[in-house]
């Protein structure tokens, strides 16, 4: 027995510290604080600073004043911000759902060709945003698109507009979009939930006469709540950090008329400036300190209330 391994008075063993841990640990630490931590804390510190007659001048919360009571900076914001949430709303009412429901059609094992469908369905999330943006601004376009084409081929020609040209309809064009791109991500996520869930389980239910749709409602559902938790809050934190799809549909401006205006868009016309506009580092500092502020929001929300309240099943 080593010194190290001796028992101490208190009757406890003294064991040696891993310092192999560290050291392989180190490196990925400084690189996540060099490309993470360190832009981070430098944004949050920058919004409490303005530029004064060339020099960096410390003007506390007057940014944040600025923001939220100037009538231009405020209108842009709110804007952006209520543009954000119904964004978001329509990932969580659209493409979860979705999601859910393709993976519990795919986990069916009478299913064939299940593997082809779920490599169709998840393909579009390895895509660039550049290409899907391109892609269905071609395919959505009143001029050279295929859209009224296959509307017309089906007597419904009626029903098209350029949806992405109309303020009234061009959030929600670009968050179907959206939705279109990255469902395969909630369906992969519940389909490996599906999967985990043990056959004693399904087989004590079918037992029971549970079966078909009534054994995903009662039984698989319940299990995979957690998995459907996690995909929630992923969901909140993707799309109010979104930005590249918005900017390769709508351009800078989010346009028509800022109607797909986005937080992600405000912060880059604000911070690097666009046509006619300056860049000011310290507004766009600001309006990514309030983005930081309100994904951290929800992230403890959900940590601290509704995650406590998920039960979790242990197999």
């Amino acid at each position: 027995m080593t010194t190290d391994d001796m028992p101490n008075p208190a009757g406890t063993i003294r064991r040696p510290f891993r310092w192999h841990i560290v050291v392989f640990m180190l490196p990925a630490v400084l690189v996540y604080s060099a490309i993470m931590i360190i832009p981070l804390a430098s944004t949050l510190w920058l919004s409490f600073f303005n530029q004064v007659d060339g020099e960096r001048v410390f003007v506390g919360l007057a940014n944040f004043s600025t923001l939220f009571g100037d009538d231009r900076w405020a209108a842009s914001f709110w804007n952006a911000l209520k543009n954000n949430v119904i964004f978001f709303i329509i990932h969580m009412l659209v493409q979860n759902p979705i999601g859910i429901a393709l993976a519990a059609l795919l986990s069916m094992p009478k299913l064939r060709f299940a593997a082809f469908y779920r490599t169709a369905i998840f393909l579009p999330t390895l895509l660039s945003f550049v290409i899907v943006g391109f892609i269905w601004k071609l395919i959505l376009s009143p001029i050279w698109g295929v859209t009224p084409f296959l509307l017309d081929m089906v007597h419904l020609k009626w029903l098209f507009a350029p949806w992405l040209g109309k303020p009234n309809s061009a959030l929600i064009a670009v968050s179907l979009i959206s939705v279109w791109q990255y469902v395969g991500i909630p369906m992969m996520l519940i389909y490996a939930a599906l999967l985990n869930i043990p056959d004693e389980v399904l087989e004590a239910a079918e037992m029971d006469g549970i079966t078909g749709w009534s054994q995903f409602w009662k039984i698989k559902l319940p299990l995979v709540l957690p998995a459907i938790g996690i995909i929630s809050i992923l969901t909140f934190v993707g799309n109010f950090n979104s930005f590249d799809l918005i900017y390769t549909v709508q351009g800078a401006l989010a346009g028509p008329d800022g109607s797909t205006d986005i937080l992600g868009t405000l912060l880059y016309r604000t911070f690097f400036g666009f046509q006619l506009q300056l860049g000011d580092r310290s507004m766009g500092a600001t309006i990514a300190t309030v983005m930081f502020l309100i994904i951290l929001a929800g992230v403890s929300f959900y940590l601290f209330t509704i995650q406590r309240r998920l039960r979790h099943y242990q197999f």
